[in-house]
């Protein structure tokens, strides 16, 4: 079985092992667009030797964006300051990748540190959208307008602009956002989406928005490319979206030319009972891969070198993403390669070789 540092092709890409920067929001860019901030960290981490680096969910609209401070890719003027990005990044030997996103009715809200509730238009907030028009609580409580078949259409072409923005900006791996309660997963799961037309009611019809989406981009972006999903694999609720349902979406996504699920979960509703702890999330990746047939990347409380080693090893998962544990240590890949005993370990740039 391979390990944690073996490497990992698919496709035409090859990633120096299975250690991925999750897509973390900085909600730190200005009018969409990245800037020194982005570069600095994404560029640690690729310094730090994680084989994947993925940047954050990029808005494909403007009304698309969590926060004012969102990333997005639905101008031409957001590609060059991520293309300086992509660079540096490939530069240091690691793949660079972007999450497209739309945040349905968890838009047009306030920064984490500011407070994260929906803002008012006095505020710099905007109107949202979502499937159904149910606002999603807590201090979301926005009610959105409810989305058009033309709408639909409309915001499925600008995931696929947002696409070929992604390759022109350098990227070589795009995954769709379609988790945590935002746009897309609002289509996939019956707590968000009430709609009696075509994308809604029965699991064709809600699963349709991202296969539609998935579709759209497979025609624009190279088929020598990755292209991955990221999944809430459940809700951690009664009557809502499940892993059965999960794994079904997930044989239909592979046949659509998808090459990889990222599984995660929850994000749908405010206050889910979630069991958080130590590799919670695992078990939703390996059934995914073992059942639906297809490459899965893993992610949740993960911060041992062992650990991740273990979930790749058993099969678990193909892809150990890390997110606050490679906040707090940019270099835990070459920590783990040392704490692993891996060789040959990933070298550190010479201009921090003799630290290591």
């Amino acid at each position: 079985m391979p390990h944690l540092f073996d490497p990992l092709t698919i496709k035409s890409i090859t990633l120096r092992n299975r250690i991925g920067v999750s897509p973390m929001c900085m909600y730190s860019a200005e009018d969409g667009a990245a800037n020194d901030w982005h570069l600095v960290h994404l560029g640690a981490r690729a310094t730090g030797g994680a084989g994947l680096v993925i940047a954050e969910a990029t808005a494909v609209a403007p009304e698309g964006r969590i926060t004012p401070g969102d990333m997005g890719l639905w101008a031409d003027e957001h590609v060059d300051p991520l293309a300086r990005i992509t660079r540096f990044v490939k530069a240091l030997g690691a793949v660079a990748a972007i999450q497209l996103a739309h945040a349905g009715r968890k838009a047009s809200a306030a920064r984490p540190w500011e407070g994260g509730a929906h803002l008012d238009d006095a505020a710099g907030g905007w109107p949202v959208v979502a499937p159904s028009a149910i606002a999603f609580g807590d201090t979301l409580t926005k009610t959105p307008h409810e989305l058009t078949i033309a709408e639909i259409a409309r915001l499925q072409k600008d995931f696929a602009t947002a696409a070929s923005r992604a390759l022109a900006a350098g990227f070589e791996w795009v995954e769709l956002h379609s988790a945590h309660g935002y746009l897309s997963h609002e289509f996939l799961s019956p707590l968000s989406n009430l709609r009696t037309d075509r994308y809604g009611g029965n699991f064709e019809n809600r699963i349709r928005f991202l296969i539609e989406t998935t579709q759209a981009v497979r025609a624009v972006w190279p088929e020598n490319l990755p292209l991955t999903v990221r999944l809430s694999c459940t809700d951690w609720a009664d009557r809502g979206w499940t892993i059965e349902e999960t794994v079904e979406l997930s044989r239909r996504l592979k046949a659509e030319g998808v090459d990889l699920i990222d599984c995660s979960t929850g994000g749908g509703i405010p206050n889910a009972k979630i069991p958080v702890g130590a590799g919670f999330q695992v078990p939703f990746a390996e059934r995914v891969r073992r059942e639906a047939n297809i490459a899965t990347a893993t992610v949740g409380m993960i911060t041992d070198p062992m650990q991740a080693d273990q979930i790749v090893r058993n099969g678990q998962a193909d892809v150990v993403l890390l997110a606050r544990e490679i906040l707090r240590d940019p270099n835990w890949p070459l920590r783990a390669a040392r704490a692993l005993r891996v060789k040959p370990q990933p070298a550190a740039p010479n201009q921090y070789a003799r630290a290591w």
